[in-house]
């Protein structure tokens, strides 16, 4: 069974704007995207790029001899990059969450900040650090610093132009039978996990299984509504953009 829930954030400026988050729902996988636009102010939005990044993923993670999850992610990128005449350094980018089972395993890949939990017996937490840790430490002040990092060793690596890019995403694999559920989810929602916290992953599970995905939503909402001026939690925005997914594993 798979669920999910989806909602937009407001702007730097806190008006409304489309969601920049995307997910791709397949028979046997699903995957969590989160646009971050460019500064130039000539290149398309973050959206866009992982609306274009989203649609090939799911092609070619339904194909039936896709390979391994890396080298899914690298075509993926290098085809929206040829086909748009995106270039490294000077394009909008995104965050990949990607899990994908068969009857006996379960596989998943993280690019950047969008996490990938899997319950069992323990939590397993597949989590790309590197632009958080980076941004804690206050290296990523300024446009020039992001640009300066992004897809640079010693920085931080996500899905833009580069198909390299790939190489440094994180993976994990798991026997199906091990396995409960798995939650993806954006940082507008794991924030509630690890900067807020407001409920531990199981709590999270929990909470989607009992009062469904958009539960874990609101209760990240009505915390930030709490803190109109981010003072409690400082960030850039008030909300920024949801998408949780909810993968369960059904014992036999």
């Amino acid at each position: 069974m798979i669920r999910t829930a989806q909602r937009p954030g407001v702007g730097l400026d806190g008006g409304p704007r489309p969601t920049e988050d995307r997910i791709v729902v397949l028979d046997h996988a699903v995957a969590v995207l989160d646009g971050a636009t460019s500064a130039d102010p000539e290149q398309p939005s973050g959206g866009w790029y992982a609306d274009r990044l989203a649609s090939r993923l799911a092609r070619d993670l339904g194909a039936p001899d896709a390979g391994d999850l890396r080298d899914v992610l690298r075509a993926a990128i290098a085809g929206v990059a040829r086909e748009h005449g995106l270039r490294p350094g000077a394009s909008p980018s995104s965050t990949v969450a990607m899990l994908r089972w068969d009857a006996e395993r379960v596989d998943a890949l993280v690019l950047a900040d969008s996490p990938i939990v899997a319950f069992g017996q323990s939590v397993d937490v597949l989590a790309d650090d590197r632009l958080v840790t980076l941004r804690r430490a206050g290296r990523l002040r300024t446009q020039h610093a992001v640009r300066a990092l992004r897809n640079q060793p010693g920085g931080f690596w996500v899905a833009e132009a580069d198909p390299d890019a790939a190489a440094h995403a994180l993976v994990r694999s798991w026997p199906r039978a091990a396995l409960d559920a798995v939650l993806l989810a954006t940082d507008g929602v794991s924030c509630g996990v690890g900067d807020y916290g407001l409920f531990t992953w199981r709590e999270t599970l929990w909470l989607a299984r009992t009062r469904g995905v958009d539960a874990v939503l609101d209760t990240v909402r009505a915390a930030e509504d709490g803190d109109p001026d981010r003072i409690r939690w400082p960030r850039a925005k008030r909300h920024d953009d949801q998408a949780l997914v909810l993968v369960e594993f059904p014992r036999p």
